[in-house]
């Protein structure tokens, strides 16, 4: 099975739309630390991924139903 890291997933997508961390702390809200922590994870709380999926307008979880 092809290994998912969801919070690399992430961090390109917000790359990608050119927002900053804080941005994304902003809304979720949490502190900045706690966006960069997210970036580590190869996994995630799927209430927190759905939240980032809509801030972000990117359905995340194609990535995970892909890998099946």
């Amino acid at each position: 099975m092809e290994e998912i890291h969801i919070g690399h997933i992430i961090q390109s997508e917000l790359r990608r739309q050119g927002r900053s961390v804080t941005w994304l702390a902003r809304q979720i809200p949490c502190d900045r630390t706690n966006v960069y922590d997210i970036f580590r994870r190869d996994n995630i709380d799927v209430k927190l991924l759905l939240r980032i999926s809509r801030i972000l307008n990117h359905d995340f979880f194609s990535y995970l139903s892909d890998a099946l």
